[in-house]
């Protein structure tokens, strides 16, 4: 016989265990070979650190799609795995390495990236950990990581067909340069953060002496590196100068004035500095009129030696002080102001990006990006929401050429390979090493950097089932089905991997992004470590369980809204999910204490229960399920998911335990008629509301699930089927004539406690006409209303409370029987003599017309607020008065 369950929901060492029965069964693994296949691709954690409460949100909701399509039959796949995040984990394993007071390079190349491996192999297996304990129903099997050798075959594969298509290449241009992370980022990874900044103006000498021109710019140091002053060839303040030189100042180097049209003729003074190698504008304008690309910074942002000598070696703040001090000086500075703009930070430190001139490798974006947005706009990718959309256009109509490369030891290794022979001088991208050029069979070396983080990532759909082979896994399940992942990556992962599986497969990867909100505490700040107000999803388990952080994430997020929780108290933050655990297992508790036995089917068969035999509430109760089934799986399949989770809680919540088991109570206890029908139906609804919010809530509906007599022929509630709807369920009578009897419990327990009536005293209530259902649930309406007497008739003459139904209905409770009538009257005539003393004083304010004057318009209004809901309570108060009559 099954143990009882215990008094209190303790889901510690109960998740656990159910946990490793399912991973031991492989319930987590495709299964339905016949049946459609749905694939989610997890987006990979980075190895860096331990899992935060975004990937608690981003997984829950990936599984929840998983376990609701693996219950409805489709042969599931979803994919996990773990990013090996170039720049990040270097920078990790970096800092750990100063702790030692040593640097990569004392290391050397090969050792570096063994330290690092070992590092990630460490924090790699606890993320993996701590997926299983938010109840990930992941295929472990198929676990990748994306530098592992398989992968990285695929990066190669990728790279080499892309540089034969003439679609990489390595140029010379601005890039994004991190003088921290010593590497190039690319424009989504120099994430742009508007700043309050200075905007200097700086007087130029013409060099005739004739004059001066003032250029404005918000970064001083650079004009170091002018090599030109350009202007709008139609401004005509400026036409007399173009092909004249100004001296440039501090430096003492004569540059030319030149006209360009990408220059702004409303910023600043409308002729601006000129620094081709230090900004991407004016590298565009330096290239078209052959200017000196003159680059004064070390990799690390200190001014090198191509600035005079007092300036080498300061960092280029000091540098940016030092320029404007000696400008003031010369008496050349004409002015300052504040100025707001976008200032590009590194993604991984925050440190502020230095547009710098760079041989990088490049992929051309244009023709990737083109069929991609054909994808979207014919409808074979969705995004939800859909405003997504709109910006995955703006995006790709607007993409730039994408700097793959990056000065990193850890990563994928670029795989070209430059001949060392000065009479030969090959460039050769291979899909292996190379120890000889193929050209003239000489020495060749590997280029030092490592491919862009993303360009692996960006595979993954492909990579992690076997691409570029033809594997089974390959054919079976892709393109997947969903994306679940946050918007911020929507433009570094999303679109880049529409366009590679468009590229490498001729079909998009997924037909539907869905790209839920983010994490924010309740200041409406993004969590983050920096700020001191993330929380730990593995801490929340501890203390309340995974389905207790599962439900509250679930039903806190609207479609595209963010999660609002408190750090600070994470009891009350997670209380919707503890707190509905909590009820479940009560409910179940007492559900399956009475349905020890086999109860009867309710479907056809032998010793089914027939229609004729059930209640009114047996069939409002079963009409009740089905809405729910039907409500609950249209919003599981548009991704309404709280509006899922919403449906199922008020299901369980308020229509089977707060009234279908307090209905059916006497007849659970003892051999009474109807017995074995309410046991029939109670089974029936519960086993459907636990299969409805297994997704949300894998843990717990598991363990009741496994307890009930009747079970769907599994041995788990993850591969039991998903409950359907049933036309034969349908009773539009039977809805509307028990929610008769629940307005008419609510309106009486409405007025005991208006008048405070103790909850052991019954009382007494007249309907002013029969009604079917009330007849036919006098004995639910006399105990959950805890009448006394239940009467039908008009009103009598003597002081009482009144209801009116909803269908006109009228309802009496006789007051004389609850309350002292002549001290109630005496309490009621001071409340409102308070009321008349608060009221006067309110009005005598508002008609002060210096008060409504001089205060702020809020302030007034507050007051007219009081002044209406006090006028209110004194109309009920008076009406309440008339129900007592005189006295």
């Amino acid at each position: 016989m099954t143990e009882p369950l215990p008094p209190q929901y303790r889901p510690g060492g109960l998740e656990a265990a159910l946990y490793r029965r399912w991973e031991a069964a492989g319930d987590f693994r495709p299964s339905a070979p016949g049946a459609e296949p749905y694939v989610i691709m997890m987006p990979p954690p980075n190895v860096t650190a331990s899992l935060h409460m975004g990937h608690g949100l981003n997984n829950t909701v990936q599984d929840v799609l998983i376990r609701f399509e693996r219950m409805r039959g489709k042969d599931t796949l979803w994919l996990p795995g773990t990013d090996h995040a170039g720049i990040a984990t270097q920078n990790v394993v970096e800092r750990l390495l100063q702790q030692e007071g040593k640097t990569r390079f004392d290391l050397g190349r090969e050792a570096f990236e063994a330290r690092v491996r070992g590092y990630v192999a460490e924090t790699g297996s606890t993320i993996l950990r701590q997926l299983r304990a938010l109840g990930a129903s992941c295929d472990w099997d198929r676990t990748y990581f994306t530098l592992e050798p398989r992968m990285s075959r695929a990066v190669r594969e990728a790279f080499v067909r892309l540089h034969e298509k003439g679609l990489v290449y390595r140029g010379h241009y601005i890039i994004n340069w991190c003088p921290r992370c010593l590497t190039a980022l690319s424009n989504e990874e120099a994430e742009k953060h508007e700043t309050e900044g200075r905007l200097w103006r700086l007087r130029y000498p013409l060099a005739d002496g004739s004059g001066h021109v003032v250029v404005a710019t918000t970064r001083p140091e650079t004009m170091l590196g002018d090599t030109a002053v350009a202007v709008h060839p139609g401004d005509a303040r400026y036409a007399a100068l173009i092909g004249r030189q100004v001296r440039l100042p501090v430096a003492d180097r004569l540059v030319p004035i030149v006209a360009d049209e990408a220059v702004d003729p409303g910023f600043g003074t409308g002729a601006v500095k000129v620094t081709p190698a230090h900004d991407p504008v004016d590298f565009e304008i330096g290239r078209r009129h052959g200017l000196p690309e003159l680059d004064v910074m070390t990799p690390d942002a200190r001014m090198n030696d191509a600035v005079p000598a007092r300036f080498r070696g300061l960092d280029r703040f000091e540098a940016r002080q030092r320029v404007v001090e000696e400008f003031e000086a010369l008496g050349l500075l004409q002015g300052m102001e504040r100025h707001r703009h976008a200032v590009g930070r590194c993604y991984r430190c925050d440190t502020v990006v230095e547009p710098r001139l760079s041989e990088q490798w490049f992929v051309r974006m244009a023709p990737l990006a083109e069929p991609a947005l054909r994808a979207w706009r014919d409808g074979r990718v969705r995004f939800v929401p859909e405003h997504r959309g709109t910006e995955y256009e703006q995006w790709l109509t607007g993409i730039r050429d994408w700097t793959i490369s990056r000065q990193l030891w850890w990563g994928h290794r670029i795989p070209v390979w430059y001949c060392e022979n000065p009479g030969c001088s090959h460039v050769a991208a291979s899909r292996t090493d190379l120890a000889r050029c193929p050209r003239c069979l000489g020495t060749v070396r590997q280029d030092p950097d490592v491919l862009d983080t993303w360009f692996s990532s960006w595979l993954v759909p492909l990579s992690a089932l076997g691409w570029p082979d033809e594997t089974p896994d390959l054919a079976r399940f892709y393109p997947g089905s969903a994306l679940v992942t946050a918007p911020e990556i929507l433009f570094f992962w999303v679109a880049r991997m529409i366009m590679a599986g468009l590229e490498f497969r001729g079909e998009v990867p997924f037909h539907t992004v869905y790209l839920h909100g983010t994490v924010r505490d309740t200041q409406h700040r993004k969590m983050s470590k920096s700020l001191g107000n993330g929380i730990d999803p593995l801490e929340v388990v501890e203390r309340y369980g995974a389905d207790a952080l599962r439900y509250t994430v679930v039903s806190g997020m609207s479609v595209g809204t963010d999660v609002i929780l408190d750090p600070g108290d994470l009891e009350t933050s997670f209380a919707p999910g503890r707190n509905f655990a909590n009820k479940l297992w009560n409910v179940g508790r007492l559900v399956l204490s009475h349905l020890e036995q086999r109860p009867r089917p309710l479907a056809d068969g032998p010793g089914a229960v027939a229609r004729r035999e059930m209640a009114l509430a047996d069939r409002w109760i079963v009409a009740r399920c089905d809405a729910a089934v039907r409500e609950a799986t249209a919003h599981y399949e548009a991704l309404r998911l709280n509006e899922a989770a919403f449906t199922i809680y008020h299901f369980l919540w308020t229509d089977l335990a707060d009234w279908y088991l307090e209905q059916v109570k006497p007849r659970l206890y003892g051999d009474v008629p109807g017995g074995d029908v309410a046991r029939a139906v109670l089974c029936q609804a519960f086993d459907a509301a636990l299969r409805l919010l297994h997704p949300v809530m894998p843990f717990i509906t598991e363990e009741l699930w496994q307890r009930l007599p009747v079970r769907a022929g599994t041995q788990s509630i993850s591969r039991a089927p998903w409950p359907r709807p049933d036309a034969r369920a349908r009773d539009d009578a039977a809805l509307r004539d028990f929610a008769a009897v629940q307005e008419l419990v609510a309106a009486l327990r409405g007025i005991r406690a208006e008048y405070a009536v103790a909850p052991g005293q019954p009382i007494r209530a007249r309907v002013a006409r029969r009604h079917p259902a009330f007849d036919a649930e006098r004995g639910t309406i006399l105990r959950l209303a805890k009448l006394a007497e239940l009467g039908v008739g008009p009103a009598p003459d003597e002081p009482g409370a009144h209801a009116v139904l909803a269908d006109g209905t009228g309802v009496f409770v006789p007051l004389g029987d609850l309350v002292d009538l002549d001290r109630e009257r005496q309490r009621l005539a001071g409340e409102r003599e308070r009321l008349a003393g608060l009221i006067t004083g309110q009005e005598r304010k508002l008609a002060n017309e210096q008060f409504v004057a001089r205060a702020p318009a809020e302030v007034v209004a507050r007051e007219r607020e009081k002044l209406a809901g006090w006028r209110t309570q004194r109309e009920e108060l008076d009406a309440k008065v008339a129900r007592l009559g005189a006295g």
